[in-house]
């Protein structure tokens, strides 16, 4: 049976947005917060152009800036009345709604509960983590009814393939899926990310159609494609090549610890794989497990673990977690030279 991934209450506030614009139906107010910080950016641009003619953007649109906020000042732009327009927009960005004194939430709870029907306002989560205090009920409640919350996440590969494709082409560049599919593994799949490593990449290759080895020439891997390479060489027995990704990943200055969780992880990824096979189950098994965002990483894991055994992943797991026990509670650890030590154990186990 196919695959179907479940739409998350945050996919559903995701496709509420692009239908509130399509169909010119915005509501009074939302809240952007997420990890992917171009989606974010886009929107909020989308949001302005529908609203906001820029004849008349001065009087129409305010930003606020969240760490100078007081609920008089939002009050005062909420309620300047729209020149020529339908509609304003007001933009509040970095504001800590959770963090603010007692009297201005219960301000800020008063004019969520009776916003005037021509504005829009926008409450924007970038350099801070948005963390709902559920303690405070009234302020909860208020962003609950008022506000739709919108968390902008990585796309999935259906939507970031193609976005990957037209933006090589946009340089005067080709590239086929499968070059995309394995640049969004190695640089990761956020487009903040990703913006950069393509217009490096697509000024450095001197052909018309993109490779991979254009791709690890110049690009900047994300650690857990690093670790994958990692794992994956130690897999093929090229102990070689482990320690010298080690040693680069350490020579960059990445923290043991960080290296240490994402290496557990990929262990146990490649763990489940082969237990997939072994029990006869498909990849769409270990899509359902893990909740990738494509079945590219799936089929690497698939491919590795075919080189191993249940037993050795399974020991293999088991020595990643007593270090990474050991790394987070004792004092004083050598960080690197335990992990060069992992790496021998589970090379000496292969033999």
């Amino acid at each position: 049976m196919a695959y179907a991934k479940r739409e998350t209450k945050s996919d559903a506030a995701f496709r509420q947005l692009k239908a509130d614009l399509k169909d010119g139906t915005l509501k009074n107010a939302y809240l952007f917060f997420g990890a992917e910080s171009y989606l974010r950016e886009y929107y909020l641009v989308e949001l302005r152009k529908s609203l906001i003619d820029k004849n008349f953007e001065e009087f129409n649109y305010h930003a606020l800036d969240g760490k100078e906020l007081t609920m008089q000042a939002l009050e005062a732009a909420l309620e300047a009345m729209p020149m020529m327009a339908e509609r304003t927009l007001t933009v509040v960005n970095d504001c800590d709604l959770f963090k603010l004194p007692e009297e201005q939430r219960e301000k800020l709870v008063s004019l969520l509960e009776d916003l005037p029907p021509y504005c829009c306002l926008v409450f924007v989560y970038d350099t801070l983590e948005y963390k709902p205090v559920r303690t405070m009920k009234r302020l909860c409640g208020a962003l609950d009814s008022h506000v739709q919350t919108v968390e902008f996440q990585p796309a999935d590969n259906a939507d970031l393939v193609p976005w990957v494709i037209r933006r090589f082409k946009a340089l005067d560049k080709e590239m086929d899926r499968q070059t995309a599919e394995y640049l969004i593994f190695l640089c990761g799949g956020l487009m903040t990310g990703l913006v950069p490593e393509i217009e490096k990449i697509g000024s450095y290759a001197k052909g018309r159609a993109v490779t991979q080895k254009d791709i690890d020439a110049v690009a900047d891997p994300v650690l857990s494609a690093e670790v994958f390479k990692l794992s994956d060489a130690v897999l093929k027995g090229n102990y070689d090549a482990a320690a010298r990704l080690l040693g680069d990943l350490l020579k960059m200055q990445t923290d043991p610890i960080q290296i240490s969780a994402a290496l557990g992880k990929q262990l146990r990824q490649i763990c489940t794989a082969r237990m997939a096979i072994d029990s006869g189950k498909d990849r769409y098994w270990l899509m359902e497990l893990w909740q990738p965002r494509s079945d590219y990483p799936v089929r690497l894991w698939l491919e590795a673990a075919r080189r191993t055994t249940r037993s050795w992943c399974a020991e293999a797991v088991r020595q990643c977690q007593i270090l990474d026990r050991r790394l987070k509670s004792e004092r004083g650890i050598d960080g690197a030279g335990e992990l060069k030590l992992l790496l021998v154990r589970l090379g000496a186990q292969r033999n």
